[in-house]
């Protein structure tokens, strides 16, 4: 009886959530932001961050992209290391990390020189990310420009192409309304190509920022970004992500801030994570299911609520057992990264 009340409680333990600030914020480094986790071959975690590295914590500040690796499915990481040194006048940002379906490791990330000179960089692994190869830019039109994307954003369709949205503007400094574009590779990344297709919703100040796809069951492309009308804005695409038609509203309320969109490993499902709210804060951050491919949002239940923060920039990651979440969590002046894992059926949960 004592082994069964055993096992019970492991049980019970490998499905609890589990959360913690995985890289806290500090008076010499105020922010740590945008995450991607990766699942190594041996089972390991691998998390990368943008991690600033001064007192400053601003998008202009100085930055590295910052990794640690867990042993026990993000229970726990070992000790920080560099992943991507400050190649930028300004900084690093905004970690990618893709598993091709050829088992090599795509790793973009943002090299910012100035408001008016940011530029999408693409590296390779072979080795399951012990190395990768040197940075080199993305081609990208019109260049130079602020040309960014947000951290865990890259798919990798059927057929094998590669999608990867963006945002741009050609200076920041006396254009900030943000316009966005899919750019595409055939051929795990060496080159890219431009989607035909620039969206945009002109009648805004901040116009259409921050896009992310997820490919829907019938092979099209759902593409979303983040608007200041209230709603998050959606478009799709029918050829693989070469065109897209118009921006249309979804059913859900969204300030001014970025949303998370990947289909559950079990059940298919879409899951969002977004701040729902129709007030301008990033409270509280939320978990909504979709069972007909973005159409309409059900199961909405908090991720985290906790009290006196605001929350942005998540990133999921699918484990054996377990979705792990992280997400910029900011009280005061500093933004940690915070770190939480749930059960794939907690989605499901009242």
């Amino acid at each position: 009886m004592k082994r069964v009340f055993l096992f019970l409680g492991v049980l019970a333990a490998a499905q609890a959530p589990v959360e913690y600030l995985v890289a806290p914020a500090s008076e010499t480094n105020i922010r740590n932001s945008e995450a991607d986790a990766l699942v190594l071959r041996d089972g390991r975690v691998l998390l990368a961050w943008t991690d600033f590295t001064a007192a400053k914590g601003s998008d202009w500040a100085p930055a590295q992209i910052s990794a640690r690796i867990s042993k026990d499915r993000g229970d726990s990481f070992g000790e920080k290391f560099t992943l991507q040194e400050n190649i930028g006048a300004m900084n690093v940002m905004e970690p990618d990390l893709l598993r091709l379906r050829s088992g090599k490791v795509l790793f973009l990330f943002c090299r910012k020189n100035s408001e008016a000179d940011c530029a999408p960089m693409v590296r390779l692994s072979t080795d399951d990310a012990r190395t990768f190869s040197a940075p080199r830019p993305m081609a990208i039109t019109p260049s130079p420009s602020y040309t960014g994307f947000n951290h865990d954003r890259a798919i990798q369709v059927r057929g094998g192409r590669i999608l990867m949205p963006v945002f741009f503007t050609a200076d920041y400094r006396v254009d900030p309304h943000i316009r966005s574009r899919v750019y595409y590779s055939d051929d795990e990344g060496a080159t890219w190509l431009p989607g035909e297709t620039i969206l945009d919703l002109p009648e805004t100040k901040s116009g259409a920022q921050e896009p992310g796809v997820v490919e829907l069951k019938d092979g099209s492309i759902l593409l979303w970004v983040r608007t200041e009308k209230g709603k998050i804005y959606k478009a799709h695409s029918r050829d693989r992500g070469r065109t897209f038609g118009p921006l249309s509203p979804m059913t859900v309320d969204s300030p001014l801030s970025p949303q998370s969109i990947k289909r559950h490993p079990k059940t298919g499902d879409l899951i969002l994570i977004w701040n729902n709210t129709t007030e301008r804060r990033r409270f509280p951050l939320t978990a909504a299911v979709s069972k007909d491919d973005g159409e309409t949002w059900t199961h909405i239940r908090n991720l985290d609520e906790s009290p006196g923060h605001t929350f942005n920039y998540t990133s999921i990651e699918w484990l054996r057992d377990r979705a792990l979440f992280t997400y910029a969590i900011r009280r005061d002046a500093g933004w940690s990264l915070k770190l939480k894992a749930v059960p794939l059926d907690w989605f499901y949960k009242p």
